[in-house]
């Protein structure tokens, strides 16, 4: 078995050296759970010494959060001081760094109403609504990055005693974490720069996805897009760890067509599967899942955008995350191993001013100006995407490989 504690190192090496910076700021806000406290204290530990000064915990305490929302009235979520988030919005204000560490806790909140984990979801968004727009116009340095847990080690390898360290292993491949972490990614934003300019002098105005699986659908994108990636977030830092996608914002009154998932989807811990979306102008009209179909039911009555498209995503199905065969059941991973979209906000960082935009401009513009995003995985090893350029039809994307 590897060193794990050699791996870690590299990993806290990856997230405060790349995943961040601290040219803006000498502030560092650290978001866990009660299950990954360990990683956090050493992510904040070695910030410490590497001089930053205002280093904050944030413990999300999900343990808690489970309890409260077994016994509150839903219509009390709101007020309950539990759920709100403004320090978010205090340290956003400082211009401070975030780092958000997740992780996947099986089976906590199958106990927990679906309605009421989306209401959470939603208040959540809305006490840190400041922090929610600079982080989505890329102007304050974030990293997401997953970290493992024993219990959903054991899930992902039940017969395995030695669980969490396969997991963790799995984890350092789909993230490039090695003895040369930061030259690994560097090489990756180098190579990665290349087809996001191929994208862009395209001028793509409209995309057509299809799989094998029944995926089939059409979208238009925004007046003044562009497509993004990790090379052109803010300011030399990567948003999520891992990232191998190229992204940017579809005009969310347009989308027509059948999006049939590829990977489970979680919401709040609990899983959706097997399910399909049929989307007419832009909205989505018709749904089903074989398994949790009231988590969708409570995630499109949170919030009315929450039925619209904000992301189109384009990943490779030889990605790092692919190569590892695992479905992680958590999405920081999962939506690296293929292609998705998401639904809820939109990519205003992929607007020409779009994060000066009030909420009636981005309506007009066709950006989805919801505060809740949630990324849906449908690619295949035999995706397609056809594009309409200034090249006219071309197909862009051919059996799960850019083809541009």
């Amino acid at each position: 078995m590897a060193n794990i504690n050699h791996l870690k190192e590299k990993y806290i090496e990856l997230l405060l050296k790349r995943g961040v910076n601290f040219n803006k700021s000498n502030s560092l806000f650290i978001s866990f759970n009660d299950y990954t406290a360990d990683f956090a204290n050493e992510v904040a530990l070695k910030a410490k010494k590497m001089g930053i000064k205002d280093v904050y915990l944030y413990n999300e305490q999900i343990n808690e959060m489970h309890d409260i929302l077994k016994k509150i009235n839903i219509k009390d979520i709101e007020k309950h001081p539990f759920f709100n988030k403004s320090i978010w919005d205090y340290y956003a204000h400082k211009n401070a760094s975030f780092i958000v560490l997740r992780t996947f806790v099986p089976c906590l909140m199958n106990d927990v109403d679906s309605k009421g984990l989306a209401k959470a979801a939603n208040v959540d968004k809305l006490t840190r609504a400041y922090y929610k727009k600079r982080q989505l116009a890329f102007d304050i340095p974030w990293c997401f990055a997953p970290v493992p847990n024993e219990v959903w080690a054991k899930q992902l390898f039940p017969t395995d005693k030695n669980a969490y360290e396969k997991l963790f292993l799995k984890i350092c491949d789909a993230c490039m974490i090695d003895d040369n972490v930061i030259k690994n990614w560097d090489i990756f934003l180098k190579n990665s720069l290349i087809t996001l300019e191929k994208l862009n002098d395209l001028e793509i105005k409209r995309l057509h996805y299809t799989s094998e699986l029944g995926t089939d659908f059409k979208v238009e994108l925004t007046n003044n897009t562009f497509w993004s990636n990790v090379n052109k977030l803010g300011d030399n830092f990567i948003p999520n760890i891992p990232s191998y996608e190229n992204f940017t914002n579809p005009n969310m009154w347009s989308t027509n067509g059948i999006i049939r998932n590829s990977r489970p989807l979680s919401i709040n811990g609990k899983m959706v599967d097997d399910f399909f979306l049929q989307f007419k102008d832009g909205k989505i009209i018709n749904y089903d899942a074989k398994e949790g179909k009231e988590l969708l039911d409570g995630l499109f009555e949170s919030n009315k955008y929450m039925s619209y498209l904000g992301e189109v995503a384009i990943v490779e199905k030889d990605s790092p995350v692919a190569k590892t065969n695992l479905v992680y059941n958590q999405t920081t991973l999962d939506e690296n191993a293929g292609c998705h979209v998401g639904i809820g906000s939109g990519m205003i960082g992929c607007v020409l001013n779009g994060s000066l935009m009030n909420e009636e401009e981005l309506l007009k513009n066709g950006i989805n100006p919801s505060k809740n995003h949630v990324d849906i995985v449908f690619g295949t090893n035999k995706t397609s995407i056809e594009a309409e350029t200034n090249k006219g039809k071309v197909l862009i994307f051919k059996n799960g490989k850019y083809n541009i």
